[in-house]
This record gives C-alpha cells, sequence and structure tokens, in this order.
C-alpha cells in the first residue's frame, strides 16, 4: 500500500500468511481431560466426581451399573 489507500498488492497485509489464529488442537486439548470434572453415566445420566489416574469407562455408574463415560 505505497499511498495508504488500500490499493496495494493482493494477498499481503493484516489478516493473511501464516499468523496466529489457526483452528489446530491447542496445547493441552488433547484426549485425556484432566484430573479435575466428572464422569457420566450415559444411561441414566448420573454424575460422580472424576478420580484422577481411573480412567471413567473403567467405573460403573452407582445407580444403574452402566459404565460412565468422561463428561
Amino acid at each position: 500500500m505505497p499511498r495508504g489507500d488500500g490499493t496495494g498488492p493482493r494477498g499481503q497485509g493484516p489478516g493473511t500468511g501464516r499468523g496466529k489464529g489457526g483452528r489446530g488442537m491447542g496445547r493441552g486439548q488433547g484426549l485425556g481431560a484432566g484430573p479435575a470434572g466428572y464422569c457420566v453415566c450415559p444411561a441414566c445420566g448420573e454424575k460422580v466426581p472424576h478420580k484422577p489416574g481411573v480412567p471413567c469407562n473403567t467405573m460403573s455408574c452407582p445407580k444403574c451399573g452402566a459404565r460412565l463415560t468422561r463428561g
């Protein structure tokens, strides 16, 4: 933009290129959901506090006995 009036070459300027703002998986957003949160029963909706180090799908619902999922 030699004159600052927006008539510069196409594809060059703010908002183009490979800067920040991508939509890839960021840090800390992988498959593990971290130590806090709940395990949820897909059958009855019961919520159980997640126990660190214990995958939710290895736990059974205290109400109906179904396998829990991470919620």
